[in-house]
């Protein structure tokens, strides 16, 4: 080959990477092209039937998130009165994103709404940032390590005579016991960490408790790893543990990190509870919470949550710019062994098709009640955004959606 054909060669070569790079479109700050379903050889008749379902199909609890709280479950469970702030949601809304385009919306989704535990899939990727940037070496280490004596912050506290409560600590261990010792950072990303303690005045055993109530405080210990239960203050246990490695509010580094770097816009908020603050470095810190269960967690509008999954979709990368590594999705997207349709929070997965029958099975959603869903189907370059439907109504709205796609 003449160094004329190779010359040839290099620039074609080039430009040919230069257009695949351009095939993928990410929304800038402030914008998100939208494009006719038939542009993009979407059924439109069908896509319009999918948000007719979604708005049909909206949750009937309470708009009223107080008012919900104390008719779920949630408000009836021992210490399940809230504790961080709650907002009023707004009606059904909702996005479709196909090949990185918006071909489908309905409600409003500039609205800022609480998400409940699509946070969770927020605070898992803090700590993937810590373990991409090193402050943890591995999801396999064990957490106490890292963790030093947790000093809360409570306005009470400066007036009070330490010689009434000699007998009380002014710090608190997170891992203090021999049983929370064993507790892998990956045991509390897979809800299997069986942590036991009290956290923010909710004890362990009273998120979503099971059998006899005389049984509640003598509770069977699980060997970590072994058990999955999904427990809200194992999550808030988290959350405090990964502030403590940060050494900064999480909100700020999930603002730095990655809201910024994918467009977001500047109206969400991540928020704890009003008692979840600690005193660390001489600031004054609020620890988040990993959802909405007591109130607080993630409000955030139906677009950031799409950027979000969008961002996921793409593998953590944005536009060239890897914000999350490749490894850390990938492993986020591991079924737990002993719960499979479960990754890292809130990574929820469609093994066997047993969640969603008509996705495929390598498509997963980060999920929060309400119901708040981000589905993400890499095989059909699709995100959907699916805020206050019913819960049992998510995996037929996915259907009808993926019916209106082009045959591949």
């Amino acid at each position: 080959m003449n160094i004329f054909k190779i010359s040839f060669f290099l620039i074609f070569f080039s430009l040919s990477i230069d257009a695949n790079s351009q095939s993928v479109y990410f929304p800038p700050f402030g914008d998100w092209q939208q494009k006719s379903p038939a542009e993009l050889k979407v059924d439109g008749e069908k896509i319009q039937s999918a948000i007719d379902f979604a708005i049909r199909e909206e949750s009937d609890a309470d708009k009223n998130m107080k008012i919900a709280h104390y008719q779920s479950a949630f408000g009836r469970e021992p210490f399940g009165f809230p504790v961080g702030p709650m907002k009023d949601r707004g009606e059904a809304a909702g996005l479709i994103v196909y090949k990185g385009y918006i071909i489908g919306k309905w409600g409003d989704p500039n609205r800022v709404d609480l998400t409940f535990s699509v946070a969770k899939s927020i605070l898992s990727t803090t700590v993937g940032l810590a373990v991409d940037q090193g402050l943890i070496k591995s999801e396999k280490d064990l957490v106490y390590p890292y963790i030093g004596p947790i000093i809360p912050y409570d306005t009470q506290r400066a007036m009070m005579n330490k010689s009434d409560h000699l007998m009380e600590e002014d710090v608190f261990d997170l891992f203090g016991t021999p049983h929370n010792q064993k507790i892998t950072w990956e045991h509390l990303l897979r809800q299997t960490s069986d942590w036991e303690g009290t956290l923010w005045g909710k004890p362990d055993w009273a998120d979503r408790p099971q059998g006899y109530s005389e049984d509640w405080l003598t509770r069977e210990r699980h060997e970590p790893g072994t058990v999955y239960k999904y427990n809200d203050t194992r999550v808030n246990v988290l959350a405090l543990a990964a502030l403590n490695v940060w050494r900064k509010p999480l909100p700020q580094v999930l603002r730095e990190q990655v809201m910024d770097k994918i467009g977001a816009s500047p109206t969400w908020r991540w928020t704890g509870y009003e008692n979840s603050y600690i005193v660390l470095d001489g600031h004054i810190v609020q620890s988040v919470s990993g959802g909405s269960h007591w109130g607080g967690g993630m409000f955030i509008n139906a677009y950031d949550q799409a950027r979000f999954g969008y961002l996921t979709l793409r593998n953590g990368n944005w536009d060239g710019q890897q914000v999350i590594s490749e490894e850390w999705i990938k492993k986020s997207r591991t079924p737990t062994p002993v719960q499979t349709n479960y990754g890292f929070m809130n990574y929820f997965l469609n093994t066997d098709k047993k969640e969603i029958p008509a996705a495929p099975e390598s498509a997963f959603f980060h999920l929060g009640a309400g119901t708040n869903m981000v589905y993400v189907d890499e095989e059909n370059d699709l995100v959907i955004v699916a805020r206050w439907i019913k819960n049992d109504q998510k995996a037929e709205l996915v259907r009808l959606v993926l019916e209106s796609l082009p045959r591949r």
